[in-house]
């Protein structure tokens, strides 16, 4: 087939042409190298640069402070609904969670077979069709932390501006909306997400985390231990080496179309009054798909 097919599905969605064409191009060997992405060693010196140009470009991309720490783990989002709780849910503590939509509801799940969790909003009774107010939600002021969806894609839900919870570290799984618009990282306490909608192929999560979070070291096994992770750049495990490549070649080729495409963005929403997160998700992918720059 000679035609690229424009693939709108949640995920894995859309890679950026260049993105394919470099993975295809260092399939067999890498640039002075003389093995494949997929058969160097995940501690070596060639994959220690990919991983600190993959960092250096979401770092710039996302102005991620220097006291937030970057890790790439295995497992997908999914595994996060476990391994915050177990993380950061102390044994004499409780976590609040905000449910908006069916995303929430599975992390919710998880989370209680760990600990103690506050259902401190729900808005099942609507239908999911919108975030609750402040004055809806029953935070409390001691909890762990706060867990939100920023975006739940099967009802459509997407927190426009994060919720004021005090002092209380915020927690996001944003795998639906990450890297679709500009975020202040320093409102979140940890932010997770799934590579394989807006990022890269699957097989990669992303865990944004604060650093005064690593106070909590609770007696699980290493290798559901954030902190291990922390320690050892991502490493702790033999890395998706292939993966993680694709990812920062993802985000090095976004740099020529993500200041441009907030431009255009901003200027359809004044237009038309308003712009859907799925609509500036799939048209940044698209432009960085075909590296073009949105003029006026």
């Amino acid at each position: 087939m000679s035609e690229r097919i424009f693939n709108f599905s949640a995920g894995p969605a859309v890679l950026p042409v260049p993105v394919l064409e470099e993975a295809q191009r260092d399939m067999v060997s890498l640039p002075g190298v003389g093995m494949s992405v997929m058969e160097i060693s995940h501690r070596s010196k060639t994959f220690d640069d990919i991983i600190g140009r993959t960092e250096a470009s979401l770092r710039d991309l996302l102005k991620i402070p220097s006291n937030y720490h970057i890790l790439f783990l295995q497992g997908g989002a999914s595994l996060q609904f476990s391994m915050i709780p177990m993380n950061f849910l102390p044994a004499d503590g409780s976590a609040d969670y905000v449910l908006t939509g069916s995303w929430g509801k599975k992390a919710l799940k998880e989370a209680k077979k760990i600990g103690a969790v506050n259902v401190a909003a729900t808005m099942a009774d609507g239908g999911f069709t919108r975030v609750p107010s402040r004055d809806e939600m029953s935070l409390n002021p001691h909890a762990a932390y706060v867990h939100i969806t920023s975006n739940e894609t099967i009802e459509g839900v997407q927190w426009k501006r994060e919720p004021n919870v005090g002092d209380v570290p915020l927690v996001a799984d944003s795998s639906s909306d990450i890297l679709s618009r500009e975020i202040d990282i320093t409102k979140y306490g940890l932010i997770y997400a799934g590579a394989q909608k807006n990022m890269g192929p699957s097989g990669v999560t992303l865990v944004i985390l604060r650093e005064d979070l690593f106070n909590v070291f609770p007696k699980i096994c290493r290798r559901c231990s954030t902190i291990a992770f922390t320690s050892r750049t991502s490493r702790s495990t033999t890395r998706p080496t292939r993966g993680e490549f694709t990812s920062w070649a993802s985000f090095a080729n976004g740099y020529r179309t993500w200041a441009a495409l907030r431009e255009w963005s901003g200027r359809t929403m004044r237009r038309h009054g308003c712009f859907t997160t799925q609509s500036t998700r799939r048209i940044f992918i698209v432009a960085m798909r075909t590296s073009i720059a949105v003029r006026r």
